[in-house]
């Protein structure tokens, strides 16, 4: 049982005194927001490292790195990428930002930014260089004016992927193909490489990354003008600061990423705000009826009386702009509330916020779907989950999942929906560590794939893979090593998990060594899926 409550705009809630996840919500942005032709749903993904680990910050950035940024930055930087802010969650580790179209996540040392539809997500990236330099601290170099940016933070390391479009001719700005996004990163970025994962006539994934000590492209020579090329050297207290990173902030980098079409009709339905307001509906009022019967077994009351109205456990507002008793859903937490009200039937007033696209419906289907239930709060109990339900459908949420106790560090998780049969589409992503959830990759997959029942999805799994024999000299130790061996072999075992996922049969498995990671792609189709051959509307470059 939990609360339902929308905040006021731009409160933080008590509980961010202790440095528990708290929410603000953007009111404004949230005016006429309609997702009718937000058809393009898989999203163009960036990340920006401008450091290897949260406790590697150098000497001249801001304590808390890129999270000294303030909102008011970063909604600037987004008017470039096309999208607002919906709403923000802050915690200790890593604020999340709740987009009209999709996700961004602050953490001191990098940020990620997803988006969907026809936003021009990589005209954002000379701002985010310039706001890291600017605003954070972070160490810079005079930027490319011709380009846009006259001051750049240099990164450690950048990334760049995204799912085949199904219509590229909408496209607009760098993102019109997969060549003229590589050709906007390499002007910024030296060095960097480019890869189609896949089938190029199926379903296959595209990514862009750069080395670590990423550098950046100098700025074109005036004619008759010659300007050395200055490269900078990342120190060695940094380069070992990124080896022993791994155990300091908590363990292994790595991403999960499920990228699911051809949705299953009657699962799509519950993502559309109509059917969601109906269950909603259904669900306020029979849980009334509860508390009525129950606070009048109670008070031994056995008809109408005195007490009929009277408020239990404080007073609870009947006009939809307050608490919703103890069967509700707060945005705030996943956690119970004892809040609870007796009304009469004729009070009884459903609450507007629960017909209307917004954070309320979000949060009722995140709890109805079973999203809520991939992290549950009995193993990590400080997760919250910011969600909204727009109109007339389509669905964005993100997670911020605090380490359970005993662990170090913040992870995130975020899911994106467009449920329209002709272009169905969702995606799940999530930085939690498996180790941290105890289950299986599978079974985290398993039970995402559930709540769609997708024709088809695929499957990325991105995780640090430190060089032993690196790690070994400058450590000086035969431990770290075994460790690492000891790593590797339960990678094998849950490799060999994800061959089985219940329901739908492994097409494709493509393994990538790639310079500190190892990215294992995936792609399955149900067995009782008959929707013929990959709607592709990009073939190749």
């Amino acid at each position: 049982m939990v609360n339902i409550e929308v905040p006021k705009p731009y409160t933080a809630s008590p509980s961010s005194l202790s440095g528990t996840p708290h929410l603000t919500i953007n009111r404004e942005a949230t005016i006429d927001l309609d997702s009718t032709n937000a058809f393009e749903g898989p999203e163009k993904l960036l990340e920006v490292w401008f450091s290897p680990s949260p406790s590697a910050l150098p000497g001249s950035t801001a304590p808390n790195g890129l999270k000294a940024v303030s909102a008011e930055t970063w909604k600037e930087m987004l008017d470039l990428v096309n999208c607002k802010v919906l709403s923000i969650v802050e915690s200790e580790h890593v604020d999340a930002y709740l987009l009209s179209e999709s996700s961004m996540f602050v953490f001191p040392h990098k940020l990620i930014l997803k988006t969907c539809g026809t936003t021009t997500l990589l005209c954002g990236l000379p701002g985010i260089l310039e706001i890291a330099a600017l605003s954070a601290g972070f160490p810079h170099v005079r930027g490319n004016l011709a380009r846009g940016i006259a001051t750049a933070a240099t990164p450690y390391r950048v990334f760049y992927s995204r799912k085949n479009f199904l219509f590229p001719n909408l496209q607009r700005g760098p993102h019109r193909s997969w060549r003229d996004e590589v050709k906007s990163l390499d002007k910024l970025f030296l060095g960097g490489s480019a890869y189609m994962i896949g089938k190029m006539n199926g379903e296959h994934w595209y990514l862009y990354l750069t080395a670590p000590n990423t550098i950046l492209t100098p700025p074109a020579t005036p004619d008759g003008q010659e300007n050395e090329t200055k490269i900078l050297k990342i120190p060695k207290s940094m380069a070992a600061a990124a080896l022993n990173g791994l155990k300091a902030d908590g363990g292994q980098d790595e991403t999960l990423e499920v990228l699911m079409t051809d949705l299953n009709e009657e699962n799509a339905k519950q993502f559309y705000l109509d059917n969601a307001s109906a269950v909603a509906e259904g669900r306020y009022f029979q849980r009334n009826h509860r508390s009525r019967s129950h606070a009048r077994e109670e008070l031994g009351i056995l008809g109408g009386g005195e007490f009929e109205d009277m408020h239990i456990n404080g007073s609870v507002p009947r006009n939809g702009n307050g608490y919703f008793g103890q069967d509700g859903v707060d945005v705030f937490s996943n956690t119970s509330s004892d809040n609870s009200e007796i009304a009469s039937d004729e009070e009884d007033v459903f609450p507007e916020e629960l017909t209307t696209e917004g954070h309320a419906l979000g949060t009722v289907i995140s709890e109805t779907s079973g999203l809520t239930n991939v992290y549950p709060t009995a193993r990590f109990p400080e997760a919250r989950i910011d969600a909204y339900l727009f109109t007339p459908c389509g669905f964005s949420a993100n997670g911020v999942v605090p380490s359970p106790e005993g662990a170090k560090g913040t992870h995130y998780f975020t899911v994106h929906v467009t449920p329209e049969p002709h272009c169905s589409y969702a995606s799940f992503e999530t930085n939690v560590p498996g180790r941290q959830t105890g289950r299986e990759t599978a079974e985290v997959v398993e039970q995402v794939v559930n709540i769609f029942k997708p024709g088809r999805f695929s499957v990325t799994l991105f995780e640090a893979k430190p060089d032993a024999a690196e790690i070994g000299l400058l450590n000086g130790d035969l431990d770290t090593l075994a460790e690492i061996k000891s790593l590797e072999r339960q990678a094998a075992r849950r490799s060999a998990r994800m061959e089985k996922i219940k329901g739908y049969r492994r097409v494709d498995r493509i393994v990538h060594d790639l310079d500190g990671y190892d990215l294992v792609f995936r792609y399955y189709e149900r067995y009782d899926w008959k929707g013929g051959a990959p709607r592709l509307g990009e073939l190749g470059f």
